[in-house]
């Protein structure tokens, strides 16, 4: 088969020839029909995350933005069948440990990402997938694989953050900082949960798709500072109060800044963004402003294998559109250049592997 390989951090993406994956009893073999290129892709691409503690392997096959076919499963998985159309999670969980038993497959103690596993990974023909039966999410009739791999991973995550982390409900208002995939993924599920969205970034065209999928108003935060931003933000509120939820899709320090300082008194923020080189996992917060506002952080990390139902449901409705944000469609090849692109932040919503030909 062939497949777009990482062999080192910020090396040069290479396309070749590889085996099929083999799997064992409980695993499925996967025909990828799209594979997204996400965020989370370049970060481990650029080395990461290691002053978490998390040492990812920056050799192999990355991609964990899948929409597939199963092509055959394991003698001892029951609930799927070649033919079946699935997403996989981002989060490959065992199913047995206890953070899967309470419920949060996406934190699973025992169990990898799809990047974790160096040579099945999506950017490729085949994928295997392990422990089948709850890593597969079989989809609707009516949603499609484009639709299934822009799921994957930045839009459930989103999904997640704003519905059960941030709690939102209809009628509060919401800022999303940061329109890349994820943040765009938040100002469409906000709007469809009734909230009123007020998007920020430091690109128009941009904050134009964000106003598309929902967003009642926009702030250009270009050249300015978290605080000159966060006023901005709540001069666009009843007696410039602030809004009731922030989310920070972005994870740098003036984005969770410009988060908070646009928060009213006892409002949320719902970290989505991963830091980066710069950050290295911290950034300084305003702790007096948290405590004199009551002002509640809460972190918000993929989406559980069992609360796919309902947003899938919300997505076969036509309700929710995920296939809006897929600005690309791209072959193996282009992988190389969509990662430098996102260097600079010059993509814009999804890009997605169709092509494996090219």
């Amino acid at each position: 088969m062939r497949a777009a390989r990482a062999v080192g951090v910020r090396s040069p993406i290479e396309v070749a020839s590889v085996p099929v994956p083999e799997i064992g009893e409980e695993d499925a073999l996967v025909r990828i029909v799209a594979s997204g290129i996400c965020r989370s892709d370049w970060h481990i691409w650029n080395g990461d995350w290691v002053w978490n503690g998390v040492h990812l392997p920056v050799t192999g096959i990355l991609g964990h933005e899948i929409g597939g076919i199963i092509e055959s499963v394991g003698s001892r998985v029951k609930r799927l069948t070649p033919g079946q159309r699935v997403t996989v999670p981002v989060h490959l969980a065992c199913g047995r440990c206890s953070s899967c038993m309470r419920g949060l497959q996406n934190m699973c103690d025992d169990g990898d990402s799809s990047h974790h596993v160096p040579g099945s990974g999506g950017w490729a023909e085949y994928m295997r997938v392990p422990n089948a039966d709850l890593n597969c999410v079989v989809l609707p009739d009516n949603v499609d694989e484009l639709t299934a791999a822009a799921l994957g991973c930045r839009y459930m995550t989103a999904w997640r953050a704003v519905h059960k982390q941030g709690a939102v409900k209809g009628g509060e208002l919401v800022a999303v900082v940061g329109c890349g995939g994820v943040g765009l993924a938040a100002v469409e599920i906000a709007a469809c949960l009734g909230a009123e969205v007020i998007a920020v970034d430091v690109d128009d065209a941009k904050l134009e798709q964000a106003k598309t999928l929902g967003a009642v108003s926009t702030v250009n935060a270009k050249g300015l500072s978290p605080d000159a931003v966060s006023s901005a933000v709540r001069k666009l509120t009843p007696g410039d109060r602030g809004v009731d939820l922030a989310v920070d899709a972005l994870g740098l320090e003036q984005t969770v800044n410009t988060g908070l300082y646009s928060l009213k008194k006892g409002g949320r923020l719902a970290q989505i963004g991963l830091t980066s080189q710069q950050e290295k996992g911290f950034a300084r917060i305003p702790l007096d402003l948290i405590v004199m506002k009551e002002l509640r952080i809460v972190g918000s990390q993929g989406n559980p294998h069992w609360a796919f139902d309902e947003l899938l449901s919300l997505v076969s409705q036509g309700r929710l559109r995920p296939s809006r944000l897929v600005s690309r469609e791209v072959g193996l090849h282009d992988v190389g250049s969509v990662l430098h692109d996102m260097d600079a932040y010059r993509t814009s919503g999804y890009v997605v592997i169709t092509d494996f030909a090219a």
